[in-house]
This record gives C-alpha cells, sequence and structure tokens, in this order.
C-alpha cells in the first residue's frame, strides 16, 4: 500500500527527518521575517518567480510569458542562479553564451530573447547590483527565487502544480515541498499552472478553498500549451509542413521522446496523442547527455521500424543536445524541439494589468 507515490511504511521512516528539515527551514523563515536575517528590497520593480516543491512547475515557460508581456515597454532583466552550470559567480550572458557556463533554462531563454538582459548569479543581491550597475535594466525577473530569502521582491508570484497540490504534499524528503504549506502565503499572486482542459469552473473552486489564500493574494489558474515544432539543428530534414501534431498524425509519424526533465509525461502523453508510435526516453533533470547516452538514443530510434520517425524533446534539453560533440549527423537530421507557452483559463487581462501596474508604478 502506498500514499500519494510512496510506501505507508518508507513514509513512517522519513517522517522524522521531514519534522527537522521543516523545523530547520521554519526557524530560518521566522529569523528573516523578524529581521535577524537580513532581506534587501529596492527602489525598481523586481519580480520573484518560483514554487515552493522540487520539481517542474513551469517556472521557465512563466518567466518567458512575462518577458513577452514586458519586453516592448520595459528594459527587461533576467537573473537565474543557472543551475547545474560549470562556472560560478556572476556571470553575463551574450548571444554566444552556452548552457554549460549559464545553464540549459537561462540558455533557453536568451536565445529565445536576445534583446533581454540575462545573468546568472547564485547570489541574488550580487547579481541585482551588478545588473543594475552595468546595463541598467527597468524590471528585473528572478527565476526560481522564492526560497533566496536576501532579497525582497516587490512582487512575488508562486506557481503550483494542478497535479501536485502544496496542501495535499508533504515536506521533503517525506513528499516534495521544500518549504511548510504556510509559506505561501508570501506570495502577492498565485498561480495554479498546468491545469488540464478537462479542468471545470467547479474543480477549481474546490482548489481555490483548499488554498485558502488571503485577500491580499491573487489566484489564477493557467495550462501549458505546445506549439508547433522547432528543427534543433539547420540540417534537419523534416520538412515545415510536418512540424505540427496534425501533420505527423495524418502522416502516420513515430516518435521518440527524449528528455531530460523533472516530469516528462505530460509531454509524453501529448505525443501520444497524435503519433501512431511513442517510444519514451527519459534522462533525470538537467541531464548532461554523455556519449553513451547519444548511441542509447540512436539505437532506440534506429529500433523504430516506420521510415516515418522523427525525435521529439524539450527546448530545455535541445540547448544541451545542441552543445553536445556525440549526436551523431544523421540524429541530428532528424530531432525537434517542442516549445511550451503559459495561457491563462480566465482573467489573462486582470494578471497582466496587475504585472503592468506594479511594474509602472512611480518610484
Amino acid at each position: 500500500m502506498s500514499v500519494k507515490g510512496k510506501p505507508i511504511l518508507l513514509k513512517v521512516l522519513l517522517s522524522p527527518f521531514a519534522m527537522l528539515y521543516g523545523l530547520v527551514v521554519t526557524i530560518r523563515n521566522w529569523m528573516f521575517d523578524n529581521g535577524i536575517l537580513p532581506s534587501v528590497s529596492y527602489g525598481f520593480p523586481v519580480i520573484c518567480v518560483g514554487n515552493i516543491t522540487v520539481g517542474g512547475t513551469g517556472k521557465t515557460p512563466f518567466t518567458e510569458y512575462l518577458v513577452r508581456l514586458l519586453q516592448n515597454r520595459k528594459k527587461v532583466g533576467v537573473l537565474s542562479r543557472g543551475y547545474k552550470r560549470s562556472t560560478s559567480g556572476y556571470i553575463l550572458s551574450t548571444k554566444y553564451s552556452k548552457a554549460s557556463e549559464i545553464g540549459d533554462e537561462p540558455c533557453q531563454i536568451k536565445r529565445k530573447f536576445p534583446d533581454v538582459v540575462l545573468a546568472v548569479d547564485a547570489d541574488r543581491r550580487r547579481g541585482i547590483s551588478k545588473m543594475r550597475e552595468t546595463e541598467r535594466p527597468d524590471v528585473i525577473l528572478l527565476d526560481d527565487a522564492y526560497q533566496h530569502r536576501y532579497v525582497k521582491p516587490g512582487l512575488s508570484i508562486l506557481l503550483i502544480d494542478y497535479n501536485r497540490l502544496v496542501t495535499e504534499d508533504s515536506l521533503l524528503p517525506m513528499g516534495n515541498l521544500r518549504e511548510p504549506v504556510r509559506s505561501k502565503n508570501r506570495a502577492q499572486i498565485v498561480v495554479v499552472n498546468k491545469c488540464p482542459s478537462s479542468a471545470t469552473p467547479m474543480d477549481l473552486r474546490i482548489i481555490k478553498k483548499k488554498l485558502g489564500l488571503y485577500p491580499y493574494q491573487t489566484l489564477y489558474f493557467s495550462s501549458i500549451a505546445y506549439g508547433d515544432f522547432i528543427p534543433v539543428f539547420s540540417t534537419c530534414c523534416i520538412e515545415k509542413e510536418l512540424m505540427n501534431p496534425e501533420a505527423l498524425k495524418r502522416e502516420g509519424y513515430s516518435v521518440l521522446c527524449v528528455t531530460g526533465i523533472a516530469s516528462p509525461k505530460p509531454l509524453e502523453d501529448y505525443i501520444a496523442s497524435f503519433a501512431k508510435e511513442v517510444i519514451s526516453l527519459p534522462f533525470g533533470d538537467h541531464h548532461n547527455f554523455t556519449k553513451s547516452d547519444m548511441l542509447l538514443i540512436e539505437k532506440q530510434f534506429n529500433s523504430i521500424t516506420s521510415s516515418k520517425k522523427l525525435i521529439l524533446t524539450t527546448e530545455k534539453d535541445a540547448v544541451r543536445l545542441q552543445e553536445s560533440p556525440f549526436l551523431s549527423e544523421e540524429m541530428k537530421r532528424v530531432i525537434c524541439s517542442v516549445p511550451l507557452t503559459v495561457r491563462f483559463l480566465n482573467d489573462a487581462e486582470s494578471f497582466n494589468k496587475q504585472i503592468l501596474d506594479y511594474v509602472g508604478k512611480d518610484r
């Protein structure tokens, strides 16, 4: 018997560690709340996008949504930690920056939005200071910084996965929570992301009641939308007319789904909705593809007997695959990425207005 994916016995064994972890996090937050540990606030717009769970909640697509909303109105800066990069300290990205230098998600954002000021630094205070000193962005977006409390953002956006509500989860290592559920109260905006198309108004009302937000908090619901496919390499031989799910379904294409993300199942299910055959090859989140990995990808692809076949991957994986010296020219010809965008189920205009009103305040 299991509860929320873990056997009951294992959860019992892990519960003392979860209690100890929760105590440490609670004391740390209390010290920030009472000024014992310093938080720095700023006289210009700083927006934090984050979560209180381990695993993907759609932070990068949501950060990209904010970039699209603001880039024609303000000079936008994006500051990330640069998870699993080979470098350290503050690095201001350029169009030549590699995923290994700044991290795969920051590299993805920079390539999609080359005019955005993007930097990485684990020390967000230092990163903000250096970015403002040299680049002078009008607004800074902090990607995945909800736990970095040395910075006090003017606006915090907390993302919650529809399929893993924080109110039904447990602290690490028993569950997936980085912080106690009450930490959601620091956010001015809460977005329940990855909502399925089948979600009814009643479902959303039930979630709203479960979350029990305060009057100063605004709740929104959003979903992830998949766009037409994009060739990962310029040598891709897949015709442009086939770069969409309808065409692949019509032509009866088989797909090898290669992922290195926390939650590959939604993408796998999406591909299964239009592909004749799907073979899934998942790796760990932010996986650094090795020579043996590339050989495995090629072997799995060649095992598909159909002549109509291709490889689909995520945008995040694509930037790492592009830098790999081990990928054969044959495989480069058949790899495409599937872009993600955020779509609000309702109140998109209200959300946009709330962001623009905050950014436009006279400081």
